[in-house]
């Protein structure tokens, strides 16, 4: 059993350790799980992961409890006769807030071993703090990777905010082989599109205009030499009130994207304002994809091999480089000009 160390990690490294385990059908010890957050242990967002990818590979599994610190993963029960993972479909209830967007990101990579399609149905939060809103995994993430092969689409059944969640969306899962990412160069830039959602009881104020107008205002996209495109404002059915907005900057390599929420006695116009100094800073480097995708894509890198330029690297990068190597992933940084660095991934 591989022992896993997360004293200076959070949930991500629990998803990423979990989906490994899964695709290389070795059981993992994980020990000091978040141990570098303030509450650590298993948060319910957490036991909600380890629990659906441990139906979906039938897994045994030990310490699955809230604030549990240790979780023993065994995947090996579960394999059909070729070694891949079954597919079929499963409900899921987080109980809280919690995200639901990192709850698919536990399942993505199982796509590379699944014998037949996945969709797991969630009810949670869909647009929360440190976590991507719906709209980015939909808009930015998932387009991104379907260039290398993925096949995935979310459906969205109804919006949840904090701190109230309640909302409700499905990850559709289908069996993939995926191309090595080729990530080095951004290319021209083509545009920018706008995703600005509020929840019904918000419409009266226009939050999602203003939030969208306020995107635009800052980051003056004609200036720029970038076209608007597409623009979509949504008010949401929601138990609760709150808003979400993303941007996304669009380049030959493919789409980067930039969030923010709604706050209590935030101005919408605030909101949006955020989003376009994060893709600002962007548009200073040279790097094709933004800072928070820049760690997601790693353990793609890993199964698919492939080449990325990242604006930075961030404690999420460390932690991820670190925790494949554990599955002896040969995924490396070098050293790439300006500010960014490249990551390289094993080429099969």
């Amino acid at each position: 059993m591989l022992e896993l160390d997360g004293s200076d990690a959070g949930g991500q490294f629990v998803r990423t350790a979990l989906a490994l385990s899964a695709l290389e059908n070795e059981p993992v010890r994980l020990e000091n799980v978040r141990g570098g957050r303030s509450t650590p242990g298993l948060r319910p967002q957490h036991l909600a992961g380890v629990e659906t990818i441990a139906a979906v590979c039938d897994a045994d599994v030990s310490g699955a409890d809230v604030g549990s610190q240790t979780v023993e993963f065994d995947p090996r029960s579960g394999r059909v006769d070729d070694g891949r993972l079954p597919g079929g479909t499963y409900a899921v209830d987080i109980g809280t807030a919690g995200s639901i967007t990192l709850l698919f990101d536990t399942l993505l990579p199982l796509s590379v071993r699944l014998e037949s399609p996945l969709s797991v149905t969630v009810t949670g939060g869909t647009d929360v703090k440190w976590a991507p809103p719906l709209d980015y995994v939909r808009y930015v993430k998932l387009p991104l990777l379907r260039r290398s092969g993925l096949v995935a689409a979310v459906e969205v059944d109804r919006r949840g905010f904090y701190p109230t969640g309640g909302g409700r969306a499905t990850l559709h899962l289908a069996p993939a082989a995926l191309e090595p990412l080729a990530l080095e160069s951004r290319g021209d830039l083509e545009g920018v599109r706008l995703y600005s959602t509020e929840a019904d009881a918000l419409a009266d104020r226009d939050v999602a205009t203003r939030q969208a107008e306020g995107a635009l205002e800052r980051l003056d996209p004609g200036e720029r030499g970038l076209e608007v495109g597409e623009r979509v404002e949504t008010t949401a059915a929601s138990a609760c009130p709150g808003s979400a907005f993303v941007l996304r900057v669009d380049g030959e390599s493919g789409p980067a994207g930039f969030t923010a929420l709604g706050e209590r006695g935030k101005p919408a116009e605030r909101v949006g304002e955020d989003a376009a100094d994060a893709a600002i800073r962007f548009l200073e480097h040279d790097a094709p994809v933004d800072r928070h995708l820049a760690d997601q894509l790693l353990v793609f890198l890993a199964l698919a091999g492939g080449r990325v330029r990242i604006p930075e690297v961030t404690a999420h990068v460390e932690t991820s480089l670190k925790l494949l190597a554990s599955f002896d992933f040969d995924v490396t940084l070098a050293s790439g000009s300006g500010p960014t660095r490249v990551v390289v991934g094993e080429v099969e």
